[in-house]
């Protein structure tokens, strides 16, 4: 079937199956950082980003680096290409040395007027499925711009936090992700192509990198509890060694708002719901 504009693309399906390899998970702690998991532990939370990439030879990519779309995703001519955000749901963990399943369906395509013009937004579900149970369900939201000056900071309060980390963004933490996950887009290691061709001042922070992190300080702070939905999302970018902290506070019964900021204002903001650990 010939597919002429982008919104032919709702309802395009694909599937990718993948171990969840114990040496790949601990890439993904050393990276990061963490202590290091063994097999048949939990993976932690939004880890399963490492995996389920598709194998793509370097002809199969765009010039920004990202598999090239009119694939699985659409195109959308002469436009950068950025994750914007998404939610996720913890049904329940995967597991560390088994294989699972990834089921992907482009949900919506919808065009909007933005600050830098118009804006395409995709959004694709995915669920993860594992010895035939559901363990995560996701929606990520995928946007399509026009090449355009980024917004470098944001005139918006945060809230008092109860609980804060400090990250200074390393270009070996930003390669060392972009590794994991199989991340091709240029933005995050190559400063020429990111300075000239997309406007940005430095190497961009990869937006779930950012979402990983702001989880990881709610897990920290609060381990008697767990991730249940996240719904979170890009405000603008952080760049390469400029630090940031991601914080967090409870708001109410059940609900946790997270957020990444720095001097600039903040950058990415969150909302988890949460229960206690049985």
């Amino acid at each position: 079937m010939m597919l002429s504009s982008p919104e032919d693309w709702i309802g395009k399906q694909e599937s990718c199956e993948d171990r969840l390899d114990p040496s790949h998970a601990c890439r993904i702690a050393a990276m990061l950082d963490r202590p290091f998991p063994q097999e048949g532990d939990a993976l932690a939370a939004l880890w399963h980003w490492a995996f389920f990439q598709i194998p793509v030879p370097p002809a199969a990519t765009g010039q920004d680096g990202h598999i090239a779309p009119g694939g699985f995703l659409p195109k959308s001519e002469g436009n950068t290409r950025m994750w914007a955000g998404g939610r996720v749901n913890f049904h329940q963990p995967l597991a560390i040395g088994q294989s699972a399943e990834r089921q992907s369906r482009i949900e919506a395509v919808n065009e909007k007027n933005g600050r830098s013009g118009k804006l395409l937004f995709v959004t694709v579900a995915h669920e993860y499925h594992q010895n035939g149970e559901l363990c995560l369900s996701e929606e990520q939201d995928i946007v399509y711009r026009a090449p355009s000056a980024p917004r470098l900071s944001l005139d918006k309060p945060v809230s008092e936090p109860q609980w804060s980390q400090s990250v200074t963004p390393s270009p070996l933490l930003l390669f060392r992700y972009s590794a994991v996950t199989f991340n091709g887009h240029r933005i995050h290691y190559d400063h020429p192509y990111t300075t000239k061709e997309e406007g940005y001042p430095d190497l961009v922070v990869q937006g779930p990198l950012i979402a990983t992190l702001m989880v990881q300080a709610f897990v920290d702070a609060n381990p008697d509890l767990k991730p249940v939905r996240l719904s979170y999302r890009g405000l603008r970018p952080l760049t390469v060694n400029k630090p940031f902290r991601v914080e967090g506070r409870i708001d109410g019964d059940g609900t946790a708002l997270l957020w990444a900021a720095n001097e600039d204002g903040p950058a990415h903001e969150a909302e988890l719901q949460f229960e206690e650990k049985k």
